[in-house]
């Protein structure tokens, strides 16, 4: 396999967005990568693909900016790159939710490490004894390809419906440690800033998403494959392209 994709995310606030634009994609059409590039008041959200060292490369300009020196990747491998073309794209938010209220740049939820929400789930039990809730954030169709065992789903169709699911299903959590988990960490980190709000105790984001706990843990209490927004379709927890049946 010889091309490396890449997803990552930062809520950062950001004033400068046309300009920022015009510099990226001048950067990414000098370094021949594809993939899709989201920026937005709230932050940047990527998903790239090229030779590695393409993509190293543009990953060292972007950390140049202060607002990304820890921009921190999730990559996994391919023989060729899953997307099609280059875009640059400027949006309301990276991640959609319609929640102008939940502003990640300003503060972050607590998260869980994915060594540790292993460790939990091989006991059942986080680390002071409660028991621990996954709730998966992504919508419908990506969880049929795919979640942690026993895990709580609202069958979304859209992350816009998330505010509306769970204040419905809060009294499942009483006296829980809840874990929101998805695939990069992104819409997770919003969904842990909004039931936090709403006065959901003891909830935390999972660092990193899903491709990070394939990345450090592997596939333990996951069942299936990761759906991913490429030509891949979904990924197994090797990180590898999944075998279509």
């Amino acid at each position: 396999m010889t091309i490396l994709n890449i997803s990552a995310y930062k809520f950062v606030g950001l004033d400068d967005l046309h300009a920022l634009r015009a510099r990226i994609v001048e950067r990414c059409e000098a370094l021949a990568l594809k993939g899709t590039i989201l920026l937005a008041p709230e932050g940047i959200n990527l998903f790239l693909a090229a030779r590695p060292e393409a993509v190293a490369a543009f990953v060292d300009w972007l950390r140049e900016d202060p607002r990304f020196a820890d921009l921190t990747p999730k990559e996994s491998l391919s023989d060729a790159p899953p997307f099609r073309r280059m875009r640059v794209r400027l949006k309301k938010e990276i991640i959609t939710m319609h929640a102008p209220a939940i502003r990640p740049e300003k503060g972050r939820a607590p998260h869980v490490l994915p060594a540790d929400l292993r460790r939990w789930l091989d006991r059942g039990r986080d680390d002071v004894g409660r028991e621990v809730v996954l709730l998966d954030t992504r919508n419908d169709y990506e969880v049929a390809a795919g979640t942690f065992e026993n895990t709580v789903d609202y069958g979304l169709s859209s992350f816009t419906g998330f505010p509306t699911a769970v204040a419905a299903d809060r009294e499942r959590f009483d006296g829980k440690t809840v874990v929101s988990f998805c695939t990069g960490g992104i819409r997770c980190e919003k969904a842990a800033i909004h039931m936090r709000e709403i006065g959901i105790e003891n909830v935390f984001q999972l660092e990193g998403g899903i491709l990070k706990y394939f990345e450090e843990v592997g596939g333990a209490h996951w069942r299936g494959d990761c759906f991913v927004f490429d030509d891949r379709g979904a990924i197994d927890p090797s990180l590898a392209p999944a075998r279509k049946a």
